[in-house]
């Protein structure tokens, strides 16, 4: 009975030490946050943020599914929640973006608008 619990032990021993976690597992998740952070920094911090966050979570969930006995779930689940974070920052980064150009286009155009309008007037 003792050797079955020993042996019982001893496999469950090793299979927690050779657990480890994901590489970049919590760079991915500050990247991901601080791209939603950043994303109104005229968004181009966000979106540089939020691509380097893409990029390496991808590579580390292709390298936990190829593995998974290897890796903890913890670190897998920090990847996942990183990578959500950095589409949101990427979204709303793209979107501040978008209403930035229209800004400026619209502004461009009042003050050309305007510069036309007083140069015919002389």
């Amino acid at each position: 009975m003792e050797e079955i619990q020993n042996t019982a032990t001893q496999n469950q021993q090793p299979n927690n030490q050779l657990q480890q976690n994901l590489p970049n597992a919590t760079a991915v998740l500050v990247l991901g946050i601080l791209s939603i952070v950043f994303c109104f920094c005229y968004g181009i911090i966000g979106v540089i943020l939020g691509i380097i966050s893409l990029i390496m979570a991808n590579k580390a969930i292709k390298l936990y599914s190829s593995a998974p006995n290897l890796y903890s779930e913890s670190s897998h689940k920090n990847v996942k929640s990183g990578k959500i974070c950095a589409i949101i920052g990427l979204s709303l980064s793209s979107l501040y973006i978008i209403v930035l150009i229209i800004y400026i286009a619209v502004l461009g155009a009042a003050i050309g608008g305007g510069l036309m309008q007083g140069l015919g007037g002389i």
